[in-house]
């Protein structure tokens, strides 16, 4: 991986985020382009680059990407529903190169996305 990813950056405190959650394997913070009233990004500390690069061995954390982002929506009280999207490879929208769950809710959503 070429330099360094924003989502690693944030990681490494290099750069500000509102960090709303953060364990051993993954952290959770607003994302910046909001594209719902709530809008959390979850990442994996571990820098795996999308969903097509994870392996066996990342089953773990992927569990935990999905148990965090269920414990922030209940956190923040997506008590009406709430989406998880994961973004893979650039015609699948993944716009940062480090795995990320986007959270979203806060208002009822459309279907298809786009």
């Amino acid at each position: 991986m070429a330099g360094k990813t924003i989502f690693k950056r944030i990681i490494d405190r290099e750069i500000p985020a509102t960090i709303i959650y953060e364990d051993d394997l993954c952290l959770a913070f607003k994302d910046v382009n909001p594209q719902a009233p709530t809008h959390v990004l979850v990442i994996p500390k571990k820098e795996i680059p999308s969903l097509a690069d994870s392996t066996e061995a990342d089953e773990a954390v992927l569990g935990r990407l999905l148990s965090v982002a269920r414990k922030v929506a209940v956190d923040l009280g997506l008590t009406n529903g709430y989406r998880t999207v994961i973004n893979c490879g650039r015609d699948g929208g993944q716009s940062v190169d480090h795995l990320h769950v986007h959270l979203l809710g806060g208002r009822a959503l459309a279907w298809p996305p786009g």
